[in-house]
């Protein structure tokens, strides 16, 4: 559906996470969430399993009912060429997460955007306020670290420093920031820098444990009397949960924002850019606290 064109109540439609494998994805649980709160009775949204291979002719076989997708990694790079139009905030991050079908005369037009850029924004506000964010570092150089590179622009800082285990895997992320028009420095990550704790902003996009030793880092800097950590860190890790690195960070005394704040707020624009609804933020917040309270209570 056109951006910023609300549904009709009663309207019967579909959406879905598509990924592989996907059955862990907690998007069925905020989106489905916004649908009862909004009284989308005829919605539905679910998590599909489609891999790099099936994607085209899953695509191609949607129907009229469906309004749109929601990608996991591979599919954020692997959708590029069977979209219509590309939004251009998708085009120099490089990664689609959300596909939307809008009606045209003769059809319907496939059109790709990217809301984790919003949901890292509003994630670092929440612990950033009206803070200007003039030094950042990330941890990472995958998919995320792309968007968290166009987030921090929009947040102020074109030059972070991104570290990385290997600087010979930083090229994809080093075209995306040419593409961005940001400056990003590289450099191999060493856990115990203080470049890690001195930051305005420390954004983790490491699988879960791969930050372990960055934790560990902290801690210890911390209990030799160092400088503690004066930034807000966001670790896009969300389960389990919380982190070591935000476990270090919070008994540091300094401002932690969990992953699933980015996850909430990206699906949130995906809601909004689906239905053209005002979206229900807080009934989506408390379903996925309810989803992730088990994995809280196991760590």
């Amino acid at each position: 559906m056109a951006e910023g064109e609300p549904v009709t109540v009663g309207t019967v439609r579909r959406a879905a996470v598509l990924g592989h494998p996907v059955a862990h994805s907690l998007s069925p649980v905020l989106h489905s969430a916004a649908y009862r709160t909004l009284g989308l009775d005829g919605w539905e949204y679910t998590a599909i399993e489609v891999t790099e291979e099936q994607l085209a002719g899953f695509v191609e076989g949607l129907d009229e009912s469906w309004a749109g997708l929601s990608l996991t990694m591979p599919l954020k790079q692997v959708v590029l060429p069977l979209l219509d139009h590309v939004e251009p905030l998708a085009q120099v991050v490089g990664a689609v997460n959300t596909v939307l079908f809008q009606p045209t005369g003769s059809g319907r037009t496939l059109v790709g955007a990217n809301t984790d850029v919003h949901g890292l924004v509003a994630a670092l506000r929440e612990g950033l306020g009206d803070r200007p964010v003039g030094s950042a570092v990330v941890l990472g150089a995958g998919a995320t670290a792309a968007s968290t590179l166009a987030a921090l622009a929009e947040l102020g800082c074109t030059t972070p420093t991104v570290l990385v285990r290997s600087l010979g895997r930083t090229g994809g992320l080093q075209r995306a920031a040419h593409r961005m028009g940001v400056a990003p420095r590289f450099a191999v990550l060493d856990p115990s820098s203080p470049l890690v704790t001195q930051a305005d902003v420390l954004v983790s996009t490491l699988p879960s444990r791969a930050a372990d030793p960055v934790a560990e880092a902290v801690a210890a800097r911390v209990g030799e009397g160092c400088p503690r950590p004066r930034g807000v860190l966001l670790d896009v890790v969300y389960d389990p949960r919380p982190t070591a690195l935000s476990r270090a960070w919070a008994a540091a005394g300094a401002t932690v924002v969990g992953g699933e704040r980015m996850l909430l707020h990206q699906a949130a624009e995906q809601v909004r850019l689906m239905t053209g609804l005002v979206v229900p933020v807080t009934a989506m917040a408390e379903a996925l606290e309810a989803a992730l309270a088990p994995s809280a209570a196991r760590t």
